[in-house]
């Protein structure tokens, strides 16, 4: 009898216990480890690089044709900039890596120079010098906007894997000359070459200066799109589109472009992004 029972059981063993239909049942899977959770947003960095162009550098903001950056919305000091509101010492724990005049293409590079810094946070405002071109036809595609934001964020993914990334949308280019159409100086200085493909012929109602505006308009909400949707696929990215959806009034846009922000323009800037990265969650 043992020697019959030892022989059953090294059957079962060998054949698997059957499911009550002719056939074995399947063996269980193995137990998997859980996956990690993603690191939490932390509302309130230790450390800030900006990256971006004229915008960040506070052109224009302090005087005519010139960078400020103690004016800038990221890492003034000159304002109530995002890096006063957060940062225990915003002159050792921050930096400004944006280049006046720089376009998407040149975001990897800055953002290279930011992973150097291994900053909590880096915030990026740029994408309107791709729009802002002498014509709609030099404006940048954009699918290479997007093959340039990528590897940005790449950039910082493969550095630091866990620094949060806020993301400003582009301003309104069209609301800006909607604003200004009307002001004699303003259209003088637009005709000096500030923004040509949207604000040149600030006056003309022509079919022709309609269209060229919707053309600029249009590859703004695409750049925006690309934006939104890199961000929405990295768990620690926010995008910012109220920057896009803000009219700047004539006070807050510089005295003598009427197109980059002035310090009460940059401290708007610096509100909207706080805001956003001191969220519980981000915006919808």
């Amino acid at each position: 009898m043992r020697a019959a029972a030892a022989m059953a059981v090294a059957g079962l063993l060998v054949t698997g216990c059957d499911d009550g239909k002719g056939g074995s049942a399947a063996a269980e899977p193995e137990a998997r480890p859980s996956a990690s959770p993603a690191p939490a947003w932390k509302t309130r960095p230790e450390s800030i690089a900006s990256l971006g162009d004229s915008i960040t550098r506070g052109f224009n903001a302090c005087s005519i044709l010139s960078d400020c950056p103690d004016a800038s919305w990221a890492t003034g000091t000159q304002v109530d900039s995002l890096a006063r509101r957060l940062l225990a010492s915003p002159q050792t724990s921050s930096w400004n890596h944006a280049k006046t005049g720089a376009r998407m293409s040149d975001l990897p590079a800055q953002m290279r120079a930011a992973v150097d810094n291994k900053p909590q946070l880096v915030t990026v405002l740029l994408g309107a010098n791709d729009a802002c071109r002498s014509d709609v036809g030099e404006m940048t595609p954009v699918d290479t906007f997007r093959t340039d934001f990528e590897q940005s964020v790449k950039e910082l993914r493969t550095a630091l894997p866990t620094s949060q990334l806020y993301v400003a949308a582009v301003p309104d280019l069209k609301r800006l000359w909607s604003q200004g159409r009307t002001n004699g100086f303003a259209k003088a200085v637009w005709n000096l070459g500030v923004c040509p493909s949207m604000l040149r012929d600030a006056g003309a109602e022509d079919a022709a200066s309609a269209e060229r505006r919707a053309q600029v308009d249009k590859r703004v909400g695409e750049y925006n799109a690309v934006l939104a949707d890199v961000c929405r696929r990295d768990r620690l990215c926010r995008y910012d589109g109220s920057v896009h959806d803000y009219g700047f009034t004539g006070e807050e846009l510089s005295k003598w472009d009427w197109f980059h922000p002035s310090k009460s323009g940059q401290r708007q800037l610096a509100d909207m992004a706080y805001r956003t990265i001191t969220a519980a969650r981000p915006p919808a």
